[in-house]
């Protein structure tokens, strides 16, 4: 009878550590995942910064096109004010629509794309587009490896146990699946 409580503590002591174990590599996986999440959540907040100096600049040198400043202006608010990943994505879609359709518009304004501010904030722009489209991209390779991890077994059983769920993707919608449209006329 010992021997069998030996053997049954031995097998309890190791289903204990191997659980403690999956639980922390779950831990510091999803850490990873809100990590990256954040730096995303950053790249936004700094593109949303440079919207108002952009409308500004554009608003200056362009008395119409009202509805274009307006919508660029209201996609920026909806980004700010989004709190889940969905709705930063719908959000981060509409400004990239908006702000597609400023520089469509600016095109036809010579003043504005030879103003030394514009030209600067839309460097500014580029390259915080280019940060964003990095987070985005390290951000869905460590929810790749979360995931994953989350539905293989055995780890499965204690990620649903312990209510370690899939997180979302982040993917391109709409007007950002469409090519971009230059323009050098």
């Amino acid at each position: 009878m010992k021997k069998g409580l030996i053997i049954a503590i031995i097998i309890a002591a190791i289903l204990l550590i191997s659980g403690i174990s999956t639980y922390n590599s779950l831990v510091t996986q999803k850490e990873t995942v809100d990590s990256k999440i954040s730096e995303i959540d950053v790249q936004l907040k700094r593109r949303s910064d440079l919207i108002p100096n952009l409308v500004n600049t554009v608003k200056g040198l362009m008395k119409h096109e009202k509805s274009i400043v307006d919508s660029v202006t209201e996609a920026r608010s909806a980004l700010v004010n989004a709190s889940s990943t969905a709705e930063k994505l719908e959000a981060n879609t509409k400004l990239t629509e908006a702000i597609n359709n400023l520089y469509v518009v600016v095109e036809n304004y010579p003043d504005i794309k030879a103003n030394a501010n514009f030209i600067s904030l839309q460097d500014e722009i580029a390259g915080t587009e280019n940060r964003i489209a990095y987070a985005r991209s390290e951000y869905n390779k460590v929810a790749k490896e979360y995931n994953t991890k989350v539905k293989r077994f055995p780890t499965n059983i204690f990620a649903n146990i312990l209510g370690f769920d899939k997180v979302e993707y982040f993917e391109a919608t709409g007007a950002e699946k469409e090519p971009v449209n230059v323009n050098f006329d």
